[in-house]
């Protein structure tokens, strides 16, 4: 009996020391930070959580990438270079190709190597990959992260964030799983959706999730961010951040009150909530609403 209770012992360490091992101790960055935005209209407090995390207006070097835009419009982002100078910000470079050949010279990075953060402006985020991915480019974007610095973006600059791409597909981008779906995994094994409820999406993450179970979906709605740092995200904005697990979806669960639950396969975050990436559990509950007595 004594020998059977070792031999179970055993192999219940071993697959628990396997797990642990072949489980990424972080979800987000190591180090630095993410500031994922939903699109739409940015909140000043938006762009200023983003300058603070690329070290403050009078240090910060912010490198934007407009490469998910058109072709007349991807050369230059007045309107995020305007609100980062409106912050007191003076370093900034814009930063585009659409040559992957390009993206992997030195030349071209160099922008990068002195960078305490990245915006990549909205558009197509198929674009992103085709010129970044798996190139240069791609390394000195993970190198800022490690050095302490911010990646961020909205929209497409939101998608383009998480390690699988919905809506990437050349076609159309209300295709959900297409022909471009690895991202540039600054936050690992999950999916990011953005415009969602103004556009009506918040549905449309769940049968990404059906096929692909190990991923967590992530959905973000206009003027609406995500901070990310290491295993944890925190809500900022006006709106609505939708979570998607395979467990939610499969057994249709009902979260306890104060997560803001839909009673369905999804629940919403609101403004100040933390997530913890790595356990999937919400970490604090919602603020009471005016008239409400707290939990």
């Amino acid at each position: 009996m004594k020998k059977q209770f070792s031999i179970l012992l055993f192999f219940t360490l071993s697959s628990l020391l396997s797990n642990a091992q072949t489980q990424p101790k972080t979800v987000g960055p190591e180090k630095g930070a993410l500031v994922i935005v939903g699109g739409g209209s940015m909140a000043p407090e938006l762009w200023s959580r983003f300058v603070e995390l690329a070290g403050g207006p009078a240090n910060a070097n912010i490198v934007i990438v407009p490469t998910a835009g058109e072709d007349s419009s991807a050369t230059k982002a007045p309107r995020e270079t305007e609100r980062l100078q409106s912050l007191g910000v003076k370093n900034i470079t814009i930063l585009h190709t659409r040559d992957p050949k390009v993206a992997n010279q030195e030349s071209f990075v160099a922008p990068l190597k002195k960078a305490t953060g990245v915006w990549f402006v909205g558009g197509r985020h198929w674009r992103l990959t085709d010129s970044y991915l798996n190139t240069l480019a791609h390394k000195e974007f993970n190198a800022v992260l490690s050095r302490g610095g911010v990646i961020g973006g909205t929209s497409a600059g939101a998608t383009i964030q998480g390690s699988f791409m919905v809506r990437g597909d050349t076609k159309g981008n209300s295709i959900m799983i297409g022909d471009h779906t690895e991202g540039l995994d600054f936050i690992h094994n999950v999916t990011i959706d953005q415009h969602v409820l103004r556009r009506n999406r918040q549905f449309d993450l769940i049968d990404v999730i059906k096929a692909r179970p190990e991923l967590l979906g992530v959905g973000i709605d206009e003027g609406t961010a995500i901070v990310v740092q290491k295993n944890t995200f925190e809500v900022m904005g006006a709106s609505y951040v939708a979570v998607y697990t395979a467990d939610q979806i499969a057994n249709n669960a009902k979260y306890p009150s104060g997560q803001n639950s839909t009673g369905g396969p999804f629940f919403f975050l609101g403004k100040g909530q933390k997530f913890d990436l790595q356990t999937r559990k919400v970490l604090n509950q919602q603020p009471p609403r005016p008239n409400e007595p707290a939990k």
